[in-house]
């Protein structure tokens, strides 16, 4: 009922920069969105988190991306974005967007789910 699709990862050298995004879009259900986040899985390791922003705008970030990238969101664009600067090799992974939804059913009762997207592939080189 809610997608979620991440774009703009490709591949960039080490101490360059990449702006991801996140689109969140509804297939009929009404719907709200509270914490979003983004989490990177290099080959054969665990899907990991890399930062978090609450509906109040409330940030996160992980100790190995502290300083170099940035989370926001545009509630009225249901959109979520990552600035990623200084860029390194071990930043590289599949990055995906996800989001904490909740559904509004049609007696007005709430539900709770977690909404993954495809993910975007980013690449530093040496």
């Amino acid at each position: 009922q809610v997608q979620l699709v991440e774009s703009g990862g490709g591949l960039v050298q080490a101490g360059g920069s990449l702006k991801l995004s996140c689109a969140a879009s509804s297939s009929g259900s009404r719907f709200s969105i509270n914490a979003m986040g983004w989490y990177r899985q290099a080959p054969g390791k665990e899907r990991q988190l890399v930062a978090t922003v609450s509906s109040g705008g409330t940030t996160n970030y992980a100790d190995s991306v502290l300083g170099r990238f940035t989370i926001s969101r545009d509630n009225a664009k249901n959109t979520m974005y990552l600035q990623m600067n200084s860029l390194k090799p071990e930043d590289t992974a599949v990055y995906y967007c996800n989001a904490a939804v909740i559904r509004t059913g049609v007696t007005g009762r709430q539900y709770y789910y977690d909404s993954w997207g495809q993910g975007t592939q980013v690449t530093v080189s040496s």
